[in-house]
C-alpha cells in the first residue's frame, strides 16, 4: 500500500497592513515533500483558494538557499503540483494517511480560521491519523478541537517561538503569536534556541519549531506511519 499525504499550504499573500507580501516558506514545503516522495508516498496538495499558493519571497532569497529548493528548482512535475493545489473545501480525510502544514506567515491569517482545514484536522485526528505542523504551521491548531477541547491541551507542542519572531520584526504585525497561543489553549510548549533544529512528537501530533526543522518534522510523521 503507497502511504498518501495530503499538504496543506496557505493562499494568503498579505502580511497584515504591511503593503509587503508573504505567503508560505519554501523550505517548509520543500523539505518535507521530497522526503515523503523518496519515502514513496503520494503527496497530494491543496490550499483554500487552490492553484499556486504564494511562496513568501524572502524565504527564496539567495542566503536562505537549501538542497530542497534547489530540486524543487529543477523539478518541473513538482513544480507544476504546487501550481495547480487542489480546493481545500474539495478534500476528505478518507484516503489519506496524515496531513502536513508548512509554515510561513500566511496560515496566521487564513488557515488558523479556515472551516474546511479545521474539520479536515480534525477528521484526520479522530480517525487516529497523524497531524504535522512546523514553524508557523501550528497556527492551523488554533481552533481545532479534540473531545471537547482544544487538540494541544496537555499536548508537548512547538512552534514558531516569540523571540523568533521579534527577530524577523513581526511581533507587531502578526495577529497571534504562536508560541502564546499554543500556551493559551493548554499546550505544553517547548523550544529550543532560536533556528535551531527542534520537532516534537506527542502521539499523533509533530510540530517543528523553525524552517530548520522541516526535514525532522517530515521525518518524525513518516515514523508514525511505520
Amino acid at each position: 500500500m503507497t502511504m498518501k499525504i495530503l499538504m496543506v499550504l496557505t493562499s494568503h499573500d498579505q502580511l497584515g497592513n504591511t503593503g509587503k507580501p508573504t505567503g508560505f516558506w519554501l523550505e517548509e514545503f520543500a523539505a518535507p515533500y521530497y522526503i515523503f516522495k523518496d519515502a514513496g508516498a503520494d503527496v497530494m496538495l491543496a490550499s483554500p483558494k487552490g492553484g499556486q499558493p504564494p511562496i513568501d519571497p524572502k524565504s527564496d532569497e539567495p542566503g536562505n538557499q537549501t538542497e530542497a529548493m534547489e530540486r524543487f528548482r529543477n523539478d518541473p512535475a513538482a513544480q507544476k503540483a504546487l501550481a495547480n493545489t487542489v480546493k481545500l473545501g474539495n478534500v476528505k480525510a478518507d484516503g489519506f494517511d496524515a496531513i502536513f502544514y508548512p509554515g510561513g506567515h500566511g496560515p496566521l491569517w487564513d488557515l488558523a480560521n479556515d472551516r474546511n482545514s479545521i474539520a479536515l484536522i480534525e477528521g484526520f485526528y479522530n480517525a487516529g491519523k497523524p497531524v504535522a505542523a512546523v514553524c508557523h504551521g501550528p497556527a492551523v491548531l488554533k481552533e481545532v478541537t479534540h473531545q471537547g477541547q482544544s487538540i494541544v491541551k496537555g499536548k508537548r507542542v512547538t512552534g514558531f517561538t516569540n523571540s523568533e519572531e521579534e527577530a524577523v520584526q513581526l511581533t507587531d504585525v502578526v495577529p497571534f503569536l504562536v508560541e502564546d497561543e499554543l500556551k493559551r489553549l493548554g499546550g505544553r510548549f517547548e523550544k529550543a534556541a532560536d533556528w535551531a533544529d527542534f520537532t516534537v512528537v506527542d502521539g499523533r501530533l509533530v510540530t517543528g519549531q523553525n524552517p530548520s526543522s522541516s526535514t525532522s518534522a517530515a521525518k518524525e510523521l513518516l515514523k508514525l506511519l511505520r
